[in-house]
């Protein structure tokens, strides 16, 4: 595959997980691409896995939007810079609504494999930047 390619799949990458649209997950991530997250102790499998980590972030910020701000491609692998930005609209991890926003720069690392379908999926961890945004840690 190339960096073209890779790219283009990138940005509907995107727009999967800002409308967290079921068809374009199913399209994009390998059924036997696994996940680990904050949101399951499980790794978690497949488009409907990479959903319900969105699902999971919607519960708590209901506005949650990813940017891809920029993206590096070679062979199969795809660096990228997300801004990640969100309202504390609703529980999140045990803390009820604050209604602070919070806006956190975000890296992955996305492998695909011949069919174009994501495979592997290495995230830094941003989390970190979502709870000092929420006040839990200074």
């Amino acid at each position: 595959m190339n960096k073209d390619m890779c790219k283009k799949l990138m940005k509907k990458f995107e727009q999967m997980i800002n409308t967290a649209d079921e068809k374009l997950a199913e399209e994009l991530v390998d059924d036997k691409a696994s996940f680990y997250t904050p949101a399951s102790n499980e790794p978690l499998y497949g488009g409907k896995g990479y959903l319900s980590v969105v699902h999971w972030m919607r519960s708590g910020f209901s506005d949650v939007q990813w940017k891809l701000e920029e993206m590096i491609a070679e062979d199969n692998k795809v660096a990228v810079r997300w801004t990640c930005t969100g309202t504390h609209d609703g529980n999140f991890m045990g803390l009820d609504a604050t209604g602070k926003h919070f806006s956190a720069c975000i890296m992955n690392f996305y492998y695909f494999n011949e069919n174009g379908k994501i495979v592997k999926d290495i995230a830094a961890e941003g989390m970190i930047a979502i709870i000092r945004a929420l006040g839990l840690c200074p």
